[in-house]
């Protein structure tokens, strides 16, 4: 018995030092049976991903949302992406100690590939590429969603006569104090600008300022809020730039500060940005540029602006999307059509990236979400 006791002590030890490790979900845009959302645990001292789970009764989960409670998570569903169809948006309910997910249930998109969602107290947002409308879902108190209680159908169009012939809504972010939600539209070069409430999930006009366009071509694609909630950082994906803006958080207004490249200048291929980042600190910004295949590193100054710090490989082609830990210290790139995730250690007090050693290979790795 004396044996024993150490020994017991010892396995529980471990148990918990294993449980403790946060999790990370990686969906793999893919249908049949390399569909799915793929669970790791993450080893802050390491930054070895190590797989623990694999939810597979879901097709196309291109993106994810993870609530702030970290008990649930939302992804896209779509037999077809794109098609006729309206898409679907699955509700999830957490397993922590094993990283399964048990569905709760599955609402419409009330559009065609979604491709974006966001959540945040009882609300989930998301943005329909296809169709050009944003959407917005109320959740429930055990974490399933209701019946969307707001619909925006974009229009117009923009000067790229083969990506902006109509509205192509990308992205839909929520405000820090969860009162707005930005939607990044592709198609028209306009961030639109939304009231939020919470207490219903209803979208409507935000007076003070209905939407701001962007240089016409840009192509907004992600939308980032600095960590201080004043400065929002969008990146455009066809003119390869990010457009730093000043916030208001009362009014919920944007006051455009900069634009700056993602690409060095010597460049000449193709090329088109996908997602940006900002550390927890709130001093460094990584966007990724698909075609040259790399992550731009940016030095955040006082007033949100940005300085290029370097461009690195991304080890992988099309990198689509990017997680920061939240300590502050590792970088994950989602290579999507390279099939593999690369792990990067960030200087705290330079920004730069190095590698992480081995990639780990997955089909179609397209969104990158954290639960502690």
């Amino acid at each position: 018995m004396g044996v024993m006791r150490p020994l017991l002590a010892l396995l529980m030890t471990s148990l918990v030092a294993h449980a403790a490790e946060p999790l990370v979900f990686i969906s793999a845009f893919a249908s049949g049976d390399k569909a799915g959302i793929h669970a790791f645990s993450f080893d802050l001292k390491s930054g070895e991903l190590k797989p623990q789970h694999r939810t597979s009764d879901i097709q196309n989960p291109f993106f994810l949302a993870v609530s702030q409670d970290s008990k649930f998570l939302y992804a896209v569903d779509a037999a077809k992406f794109g098609d006729k169809e309206d898409e679907k948006v699955a509700a999830y309910a957490i397993q922590r100690q094993t990283g399964g997910l048990r569905k709760l249930n599955a609402q419409s998109s009330k559009g065609t590939a979604t491709c974006y969602l966001d959540a945040a107290g009882r609300s989930v947002v998301l943005a329909n590429y296809s169709s050009g409308s944003v959407a917005s879902l109320p959740v429930q108190a055990d974490g399933s969603l209701g019946e969307a209680s707001s619909f925006v159908q974009h229009s117009g169009s923009s000067i790229d006569p083969d990506r902006q012939k109509g509205p192509n809504a990308h992205s839909m972010v929520i405000s820090p104090d969860g009162k707005f939600a930005l939607a990044a539209d592709l198609g028209i070069d306009k961030i639109m600008i939304y009231k939020l409430d919470q207490a219903t999930a209803k979208l409507t006009v935000n007076a003070a300022q209905t939407f701001v366009a962007l240089k016409p071509g840009s192509g907004p694609r992600h939308i980032t809020f600095h960590p201080k909630g004043k400065v929002v950082y969008v990146i455009n994906e066809l003119a390869n730039t990010i457009t730093v803006f000043d916030y208001a958080p009362a009014p919920g207004t944007l006051t455009e500060l900069q634009t700056i490249s993602t690409l060095p200048p010597e460049f000449s291929g193709k090329s088109f940005t996908a997602d940006l980042k900002v550390t927890p600190d709130g001093k460094h910004l990584y966007g990724t540029n698909r075609g040259h295949d790399s992550i731009a590193a940016y030095r955040i100054a006082d007033d949100g602006t940005l300085t290029l710090l370097a461009i690195e490989p991304s080890l992988g082609k099309g990198p689509q999307n990017l997680l920061v830990t939240p300590d502050g210290q590792w970088l994950l790139c989602a290579n999507m059509p390279g099939n593999n995730v690369a792990v990067f250690r960030i200087d705290s007090s330079s920004g730069t990236l190095k590698a992480n050693g081995k990639t780990v290979e997955m089909p179609m790795p397209s969104c990158i979400r954290w639960v502690n």
